[in-house]
């Protein structure tokens, strides 16, 4: 303890290692944030920031914690942007998927009788007229789209520097390198964390996947972000659209984009012509971490006193990170431990 504050520190400058350092601070800890590269280098510094919830079926403790995630989000960056003085790109856009025949149809309409339930009316999941959203929008052989306003969306390098202002202003400490240790430790360390702790283990605890994502620049104003064909095409506020990902498990170049974003641009564009003519910004490829549950990987660093792991934000780390802050946070100040089912470190062992 110093000055009455407790220490803690924190080694990772991605969404999970930022949000917990920031939940942390919040509550008066004296925060160190170890960084080793640089604040988003791994998956938390790409583009696309789809803050989307798992379909409203089949209900599990995976699924209200993202849940709950999704509805803390709002109030979060809020926060975040008032202390730090920092724009996160946070907005709760909803999200668009066409549907394709009668059967899936079906199938979106008995969904949306049970997010009426599971989603406690705080958001909706229904079918409507695909040609309201025109011209942000895909093509849809039925004319009918679900539509979804639980889905958000944050720009993720916005995200990351909002934070860091947050935590500036709230008074803790950011070491980019190396830097000593204080009090308990949280290791939110991504993709090279989970080979460590593979490595650290004698066995597997999960792997880095492979993605990559463009930015284009168009203008599409209040859409909602779209997925379709497995993809994600995201409007931000600055009057970009955020395309991605693809996803692979085999790869040699970790941080270099190849045909295969050209074969995703070329999809967002066929999927929603407004895009057709939008010019490519960046391109962008990471490794992000994918715990062996698919679920984010929680708790004490098992017969490492004083250690703690929060990895695994596989796709839906921006989405969790809130919740995840809490819980950890949570843990290691005050020993209240809140880790639902599947998300502990012992079940990836």
């Amino acid at each position: 303890m110093t000055s009455g504050r407790a220490d803690l520190t924190v080694r990772g400058g991605g969404i999970f290692g930022l949000a917990i350092a920031y939940q942390a601070a919040r509550r008066g800890a004296k925060v160190r944030l170890i960084e080793a590269v640089r604040i988003g280098a791994g998956s938390s510094g790409g583009h696309v920031g789809a803050l989307a919830p798992h379909v409203p079926e089949n209900w599990n403790a995976k699924k209200q914690f993202q849940f709950e995630s999704l509805m803390m989000a709002e109030t979060f960056w809020a926060e975040v942007a008032q202390i730090g003085g920092s724009d996160p790109g946070y907005a709760r856009i909803g999200r668009i998927q066409p549907l394709m025949d009668a059967a899936q149809i079906a199938r979106a309409q008995d969904r949306a009788a049970s997010a009426a339930d599971l989603w406690q009316a705080r958001a909706i999941w229904q079918v409507v007229e695909a040609a309201q959203f025109a011209p942000f929008a895909p093509p849809s052989p039925t004319g009918l789209v679900i539509h979804d306003t639980l889905s958000a969306r944050a720009a993720p390098r916005a995200a990351g520097a909002a934070l860091v202002a947050a935590l500036q202003a709230l008074g803790a400490e950011i070491v980019i390198g190396e830097g000593a240790e204080i009090g308990p430790v949280i290791h939110a360390t991504g993709a090279p964390g989970l080979a460590a702790l593979s490595a650290a283990f004698d066995k597997p605890v999960g792997n880095g996947v492979k993605g990559q994502s463009a930015l284009l620049r168009h203008d599409a104003g209040a859409a909602p972000q779209i997925y379709a064909e497995s993809l994600h095409l995201v409007p931000h506020s600055d009057g970009m659209v955020a395309i991605g990902s693809t996803s692979e498990r085999e790869f040699d170049a970790p941080d270099t984009t190849d045909a295969q974003l050209d074969g995703l641009i070329d999809k967002a564009r066929r999927l929603c012509p407004a895009l057709t003519n939008a010019p490519v910004i960046d391109r962008w490829a990471g490794v992000r971490p994918r715990a062996k549950t698919r679920a984010p990987m929680l708790g004490a660093w098992p017969e490492r006193p004083g250690h703690f792991i929060a990895n695994g934000g596989f796709k839906i780390g921006f989405g969790m990170a809130p919740k995840v802050a809490q819980v950890m946070v949570d843990l290691v100040l005050d020993g209240h431990d809140t880790i639902p089912e599947g998300f502990r470190v012992e079940d990836n062992l």
